[in-house]
């Protein structure tokens, strides 16, 4: 057998030094030819795959926290114990081993089989979730995982099945990410779940007292529990002289494809608004060799989330990489292929896109007279104002433990953990949502991780260097760490995540 990195690490089936691993140590290795990962937490010893389940991010780079592992790139949540997906955004399990200590030493033995499945004795006759996107297909996934047999439908606007849609300004629009990569299910899912799955379907009235719902097709639903997960909508932008085939947003993976399409021929692109959206499409489209100009408001890109000192430092990496920025401008007019700005830049674009921000799609908890404020006011558990109807994602507002206020995010990864929050507390689970948000955002080669909520800072402590792109910045309101962003600093990131749930924590026992 050839010499490689993999041979090289330890073969867990012939034992392990007890006393050369340390509590909370994590350590690569094989058994039966297969990777895993040796964990330690105390006295006791875990062994599960090595790979995260959701992009494939090295556990072993990972943190212990409890009886969990949790995965350096995009903080998805397994268990130790039995190698369940605890949260998103990783939705499968890995596998687990037996563990045996003989003597000095830890032995990994036999792969364990996975937990028989869960069934619900009670739970709503049916439940109707709207929303196609991140919150609902993860509640429809958790509530068949906890063991509902009840009938669950998901009504999507959207003519394809639930996709990935962070890869979808990423990897897939650079074209480095294959098709088949992007549904989050693939589609003899929804068949063996018996998940019915209404696509190009839009809700045109809500009835709460009867608990109906009524498609602009025709049909009528009836539910026993809802989860409201409509997301939110690209802010559109009317721009004289633009036609609407000149014009792309990004939402979808026809709006993705739309753009890909005409990326084929494109030589120079102009992006209107410096947003996360925004700047990963000027990425993507400049690894395709498309000269990208940006034009936006902002002074510098993403001030207002991160602040100017970030700001600079990501148009610096985007500037690096062949972009062009016309900040504190706006586009006025388009006469063909010039665009032309509100300071007079003169521009030649084959297209234009916009990423100017997004809005919640409240109209249907509006109409149908659920309490709303800047978002569908949510209570702990998710649900509205209204008993059995729940909301989540980006139209949730919830009360967050951490800031003490209520916010409402629209991060990828929280629409994921309040879906799965809702499927449970559909089922009876009273489960309060008090996950801490995260989300990523990628730019060439430097990928910004960002966990709590910063609405507002007093001052940001940088610790280690932006321009070498190793560094962890932390927004502070008065002596309270409000957010965490870190570049190259993963397992600072995963820290960061853990020490503010353990805050959490700690205002609960106080309070109790």
């Amino acid at each position: 057998m050839a010499d490689t990195a993999e041979t090289r690490k330890p073969d867990f089936k012939n034992g392990f030094p007890i006393r050369d691993f340390g509590d909370r140590s994590i350590m690569s290795g094989h058994a039966d030819g297969e990777e895993l990962v040796l964990a330690r937490r105390g006295d006791e010893f875990f062994a599960i795959s090595a790979h995260c389940t959701h992009y494939g991010g090295p556990l072993a780079d990972g943190l212990i926290v409890d009886d969990t592992l949790r995965c350096p790139w995009h903080h998805a949540c397994f268990s130790l114990r039995t190698g369940d997906a605890l949260r998103a955004p990783a939705l499968d399990p890995v596998s687990c081993w037996r563990v045996e200590k003989v003597g000095d030493k830890v032995f990994v033995r036999e792969k364990v089989s996975p937990p028989a499945g869960k069934r619900v004795a009670d739970g709503p006759s049916s439940v109707v979730i709207v929303g196609g996107g991140a919150a609902g297909l993860a509640a429809a996934d958790m509530l068949r995982r906890e063991g509902y047999e009840g009938t669950v439908t998901i009504v999507s606007a959207d003519d394809s099945p639930p996709v990935d849609r962070p890869n979808l300004s990423k990897d897939y629009l650079e074209g480095t990410a294959q098709e088949e990569w992007i549904p989050l299910r693939p589609a003899d899912y929804y068949r063996d779940r018996k998940i019915d799955l209404l696509l190009d379907s839009r809700v045109s009235s809500l009835r709460t007292q009867k608990k109906q719902i009524s498609l602009e097709n025709g049909r009528t639903l009836e539910f026993g529990a809802l989860l409201l997960a409509t997301g939110a909508t690209p802010a559109h932008l009317p721009i004289e002289g633009a036609t609407d085939s000149q014009l792309h947003y990004l939402r979808t993976l026809a709006d993705s494809k739309a753009i890909i399409a005409k990326a084929i021929s494109a030589k120079r692109v102009v992006v209107v608004g410096a947003s996360f959206i925004g700047l990963e499409v000027a990425a993507s489209l400049r690894n395709r060799g498309i000269l990208v100009d940006v034009v936006a408001r902002e002074t510098q890109p993403l001030e207002r989330v991160l602040g100017a000192e970030v700001g600079q430092f990501i148009r610096k990496l985007h500037e690096a990489h062949g972009v062009t920025f016309h900040l504190g401008e706006t586009v006025r007019r388009v006469n063909g292929r010039t665009v032309i700005t509100s300071r007079g830049t003169v521009l030649d674009a084959d297209f234009i896109v916009l990423g100017v921000g997004v809005r919640p799609s409240l109209t249907l908890a509006e109409q149908a007279g659920l309490a709303v404020d800047r978002g569908i006011m949510v209570d702990e558990y998710l649900e509205t104002s209204v008993a059995g109807i729940f909301a989540a994602g980006d139209i949730a507002r919830w009360p967050d433990p951490h800031t003490g206020e209520r916010i409402r995010v629209e991060h990828w990864v929280v629409a994921e953990r309040q879906g799965q929050v809702a499927a449970k507390n559909i089922l009876g689970g009273r489960e309060k949502f008090d996950a801490v948000p995260f989300f990523w955002s990628q730019h060439y080669d430097v990928r910004i991780n960002y966990v709590g909520h910063a609405e507002k800072w007093d001052a940001i402590d940088i610790d280690g260097s932006l321009n070498a792109s190793d560094c962890a910045m932390t927004y502070k309101k008065g002596s309270r760490s409000l957010a965490v962003v870190t570049i190259s600093r993963d397992l600072q990131s995963l820290q960061s995540e853990a020490a503010m749930e353990s805050e959490i924590q700690w205002q609960k026992q106080e309070i109790a």
